[in-house]
């Protein structure tokens, strides 16, 4: 008797230290890596919440020396990377840590890519680019949902041209990511439902993802229960550590899935409409993600019907097409719930600008991993229907 056995699969993994508290361990940390002088990547909102102040405590206890950088903007741009590096060859710097959302997670991946080959960012679009090993590189989360701390994603906004481009690679996975729930108690709602929005997102489409397997689906799912279960009640009482706690972990587990699986058209098509009008990338999945969906369920009928059911609503007895309706009206409520009304004609999108976001989504490296083949057209159609 024959046997269908799944296709190989790979896996990559950050070392992963979490719990409360944990970011007072980076100094330990980066001086195991032998670190003499650390380039410390934060942005101006994170500073000033404090948590960077921490990090050059426990730096300042092991006896390392660092320089600060914190020149990076909401979407991290080119000419940013390229001054970060620049930075970290002029002071001698050996090793990088982060601490803030994926802006300075994904800006610090980036030097070290620049500081690993000595050429221009722009270079590296793409899949499997990056030849040369970066520095070692400690991430600390201040955002539950961008899970730039577990992944092998880099985004980085190439403002001349007015898009985002990808590099995706397992040598942007960093060495130690210390996952500290206790440092996203400075995001305010919006920001919390932004980077909860996108850890669902994250989760959904890794499990429709045409590179799941069993190694990202248990990933996955565990994600969407605990942010689905969990988001709304985060939101309403910010100060609970433990609701925190369940969302960090949630966006580490879709972070997990992602990384592995890839992600579909809900990314593809967000990348593009984040690079173009320069907005929260959260926002940009939450405008599109139930078009999205009923673009894509046909495709995976069953697997979506599991996420209907992970996600709480009762599909017994129901034909795909109500569960399909049912889905969709589920993730339209619970936008709303977390304060997202999003249309993208609200934020000056029109039709005539429709083509350009389309060339663009059909050129990133997620659009390959969609569970429904896309034709340029076809994202042109979903982009018409959440204006």
């Amino acid at each position: 008797m024959s046997q269908v056995l799944s296709p190989l699969r790979k896996f990559v993994s950050p070392e992963i230290i979490f719990g409360a508290g944990c970011r007072h361990n980076v100094g330990n940390v980066a001086a195991n890596f032998g670190a003499s002088k650390v380039l410390l990547v934060s942005d101006p909102g994170v500073q000033a919440a404090g948590w960077v102040a921490d990090v050059e405590a426990s730096l300042q206890a092991q006896g390392l020396a660092w320089s600060l950088y914190t020149e990076v903007s909401p979407n991290p741009r080119m000419e940013e990377v390229m001054t970060g590096a620049e930075r970290y060859r002029s002071e001698g710097c050996n090793v990088i840590v982060a601490v803030g959302g994926g802006s300075p997670m994904d800006c610090a991946k980036a030097i070290g890519i620049v500081a690993a080959h000595g050429r221009h960012i722009l270079e590296f679009e793409g899949v499997d680019t990056v030849r040369v090993p970066s520095p070692p590189l400690i991430l600390i989360p201040t955002t539950a949902g961008t899970s730039a701390d577990v992944s092998q994603f880099v985004i980085i906004s190439n403002q001349t041209e007015r898009m985002k481009f990808s590099i995706v690679s397992k040598a942007v996975v960093p060495d130690v990511s210390l996952i500290d729930p206790e440092t996203t108690l400075s995001m305010d709602p919006f920001l919390s439902a932004c980077t909860g929005i996108d850890a669902l997102v994250h989760a959904i489409e890794a499990f429709v993802s045409t590179g799941h397997g069993p190694l990202t689906d248990s990933h996955a799912l565990e994600a969407m229960r605990l942010i689905g279960g969990n988001l709304v009640e985060m939101i309403a009482n910010p100060a609970d550590i433990a609701l925190r706690e369940k969302i960090m972990l949630g966006s580490m587990q879709a972070g997990l899935a992602f990384s592995n699986a890839i992600l579909g058209a809900v990314h593809a098509m967000s990348h593009s409409l984040g690079g173009f009008l320069d907005l929260p990338h959260g926002l940009c999945n939450a405008a599109l993600v139930e078009h999205v969906v009923a673009f894509n369920y046909d495709a995976a009928p069953e697997r979506f019907r599991v996420i209907a059911e992970t996600l709480g609503l009762d599909c017994r007895g129901l034909t795909h097409p109500q569960v399909r309706a049912r889905l969709v009206e589920h993730l339209i409520a619970f936008k709303s719930a977390v304060g997202f009304h999003e249309t993208l004609a609200r934020h000056g999108v029109g039709s005539s600008d429709i083509p350009f976001l389309s060339r663009h989504a059909m050129h990133d490296p997620c659009i390959l991993t969609n569970p429904r083949q896309s034709s340029q057209r076809d994202v042109e159609v979903v982009y018409g229907e959440a204006l």
